[in-house]
């Protein structure tokens, strides 16, 4: 484990324990998230990416968005980006599970893309080999979480989580779910950096007015999983992740 990760951990496992202590609800989340990255830091150790240095900058940079918006949120709720207030804001009595999905609906579609960007500068953007090299690499993300998703499950379970009969029923297929909503997503987060790239290279006012773009989609998707009704069957139509149009006006 890179220095960088293991301040991480330290940092979220603190954190962790003080939300643990006062109950709050964004325990869940933050659970998830610490696990999952003790998983990455484990994957760093064995060597599982071509390029170590960067996945462990670019896995503080990402934590960090979480946690500052977290931070800001407990400060003053209103200060929190959209996408944050929604998922924050939420139901406290609604199933961990549920928590969790918000957390990391939010966290993906608003969080990554800007991550990406601030760890990919302009000039990696125009060496085809170097971009396809962290491409690859944030592939192997996916392989993390895919095999996290079971024991996530379980963990869940063990943190509150009611299930009905039909829910034990249906785990198999939430997990599958899960792990093709993943992928889904973290497809479209790599569209979307190349989307918020263009907008860079055309100056800060069209950098400011994608992300505020991206803003506003990722709280519409929060608000759209926190509506009533089957959750499973709106991810299906949507999709787990959002989509910029194409700098041509195009979709992305």
């Amino acid at each position: 484990m890179t220095v960088a990760v293991d301040a991480l951990v330290a940092r979220m496992t603190a954190l962790a324990g003080e939300l643990e202590r006062s109950g709050d609800p964004a325990r869940h989340f933050l659970g998830t998230y610490l696990r999952t990255t003790r998983a990455v830091a484990a994957a760093l150790d064995h060597g599982r990416f071509e390029d170590p240095e960067w996945v462990s900058r670019w896995d503080v940079d990402f934590a960090d968005r979480y946690l500052d918006a977290l931070a800001a949120h407990r400060a003053d709720p209103a200060s929190a980006p959209a996408p944050w207030r929604r998922a924050f804001g939420a139901d406290p009595q609604l199933r961990p599970e549920g928590h969790v999905l918000l957390g990391m609906n939010a966290h993906i579609n608003y969080d990554l893309p800007r991550s990406l960007m601030a760890v990919i500068p302009p000039g990696d953007f125009a060496d085809a080999e170097l971009l396809a090299r962290r491409h690859r690499d944030h592939g192997r993300i996916d392989g993390i979480l895919a095999r996290r998703v079971g024991e996530e499950d379980l963990a869940l379970r063990r943190a509150g989580g009611t299930r009905t009969v039909l829910d034990r029923l249906l785990t198999p297929a939430n997990r599958l779910a899960a792990v093709v909503f993943l992928r889904e997503s973290r497809r479209r987060v790599w569209v979307n950096t190349g989307v918020l790239h263009a907008a860079r290279l055309a100056g800060p006012a069209a950098s400011a007015a994608r992300v505020a773009q991206l803003e506003t989609a990722s709280a519409a998707r929060v608000a759209d999983l926190l509506r009533p009704g089957p959750v499973l069957l709106r991810l299906a139509v949507h999709g787990f992740g959002v989509v910029l149009p194409a700098p041509d006006g195009g979709p992305g």
